[in-house]
């Protein structure tokens, strides 16, 4: 569903999603009302106060309630069962201790986030992380302490990636609104994303994460069966091929994707066409998964208890998947009921220098509407007059992607997706992960901004 011009002025408008917000965490956080229930219920009631006509409020709600199902319980429910293949097989622990036979067990935190800076670079923020959830939960179990001291800054690497760095498809989009050179700002990217989660989400997320023990689901336990079959633990370079197998796919989609909008490769070519299907981040995952079962079975459970392994699996995230989508539909009603163009209207002309104009922007569309890829293609698009009058460089024009992508990293709440995965997946409750995913991923963006910024001054 498009979204609809604004029914009441701008402040109203924003003071109806504040309204919301503050309602949502109540019933959530005060009232104990499942978070499903709660979600439903305030997107439905925001979307008749926002003034969407009654009989489009089911089509408002089920746009964002459809849209992020879509992209996530495919890659949510492939994911583990890929991590749980890699635990009952020994895998997990695998990887797991020879990570940290490299870097030591007081830089557990440190091999895992590095691991996973690696892995997210074509990888989305959802897909890697699920992939991720096996190593996390065997390193936690192994030196014990708060899950969240592995997690935080292993999920902040994937949120730096994602937000930052093509072929991701927020930077993508803004470098292309605002006609820079995606291989300029992939290139720059890469060392602003890497340094800014140091300060931002390696070490805000260690500390964190230290003060806060929650009990995550319990998606990877096993049982006697599976430790029957410990001495038959695959290889490293076994589990090490079975993660890149996916990086590798969605890479070769990407490559080919480029070239063929290059007009280097046809888009009639049938080879072309194939490895963009294979590279779609679901058939991927759905390969590996195939590939996983036939490499990890022989010696260690016969093909047909597979499926039994697979379902212990799915079992526990059913309500993950829900919820998240359930955030998908609060953020969908706030972008369809107009707050989001409201906003953007009232901001489209600050009068302060273009690259802060340009993450305050981002941040006020992010906090209003949830999701981060929006507030991206929003903001690139309100300032893309602005950047042509200038004449800025691809160098400029990367740094504003920065800042953009700086300020649709912030601020990470009940309407984002994002909130509501790593919440349900580590086991916090909203306040619990307000005090701690919230903070990482505002000082993430924060520090994206500040080298953005920096370089903005510095180079001519």
């Amino acid at each position: 569903m498009d979204p609809l011009a604004p029914a009441h002025p701008t402040w109203v408008m924003l003071l109806i999603a504040a309204v919301a917000v503050v309602v949502l965490l109540v019933l959530i956080a005060k009232v104990k009302l499942h978070a499903f229930i709660s979600l439903v219920l305030v997107s439905a009631v925001t979307a008749v106060a926002a003034g969407v006509p009654v009989a489009d409020v089911p089509a408002a709600m089920l746009t964002g309630f459809s849209a992020t199902l879509g992209s996530v319980a495919l890659l949510v429910a492939f994911g583990v069962m890929l991590g749980r293949l890699l635990e009952v097989t020994g895998g997990a622990q695998v990887l797991a201790d020879t990570l940290i036979g490299v870097f030591g067990e007081k830089r557990a935190p440190l091999a895992l986030g590095v691991a996973a800076l690696i892995f997210g670079f074509p990888i989305f923020f959802d897909a890697g992380l699920v992939v991720f959830l096996p190593i996390i939960f065997a390193v936690a179990r192994r030196f014990g302490g708060s899950i969240l001291v592995y997690a935080l800054p292993t999920a902040g690497s994937f949120a730096a990636m994602h937000a930052v760095v093509p072929p991701h498809p927020g930077p993508v989009a803004a470098a292309t609104e605002l006609g820079g050179d995606i291989g300029l700002t992939l290139l720059i990217g890469v060392p602003v994303a890497v340094l800014a989660w140091i300060p931002g989400a390696y070490l805000v997320g260690t500390r964190l994460g230290a003060r806060f023990h929650p009990e995550p689901v319990n998606v990877f336990a096993i049982d006697a069966e599976d430790a029957e079959n410990e001495a038959a633990t695959p290889s490293f370079a076994t589990v090490v091929l079975l993660l890149a197998l996916p990086l590798v796919l969605i890479g070769l989609n990407t490559v080919v994707t480029t070239l063929q909008a290059a007009g280097t490769v046809s888009e009639d070519a049938t080879w072309a066409s194939a490895l963009v299907l294979i590279g779609q981040t679901p058939v991927a995952l759905l390969i590996t998964v195939l590939v996983a079962i036939l490499v990890l079975a022989p010696g260690r459970f016969p093909i047909g208890r597979a499926s039994e392994i697979l379902d212990q699996a799915l079992g526990p995230i059913c309500a993950i998947i829900l919820i998240t989508g359930a955030g998908g539909m609060f953020g969908g009603v706030l972008r369809t009921s107009g707050i989001g163009e409201a906003l953007s209207t009232s901001l489209s002309d600050l009068g302060m220098s273009l690259i802060v104009q340009a993450f305050l922007i981002a941040t006020l569309l992010r906090v209003a509407q949830g999701s981060a890829t929006v507030a991206l293609t929003t903001t690139a698009g309100l300032i893309s007059a602005q950047v042509a009058a200038a004449g800025l460089g691809s160098f400029d024009i990367a740094l504003l992607v920065f800042a953009i992508a700086a300020g649709a990293t912030v601020l990470s709440h009940v309407n984002d997706s994002g909130f509501w995965l790593v919440s349900r997946f580590f086991g916090m409750d909203v306040i619990t992960t307000l005090k701690t995913w919230t903070i990482l991923e505002t000082t993430l963006g924060l520090s994206v901004f500040v080298i953005a910024s920096a370089l903005w001054v510095v180079v001519p």
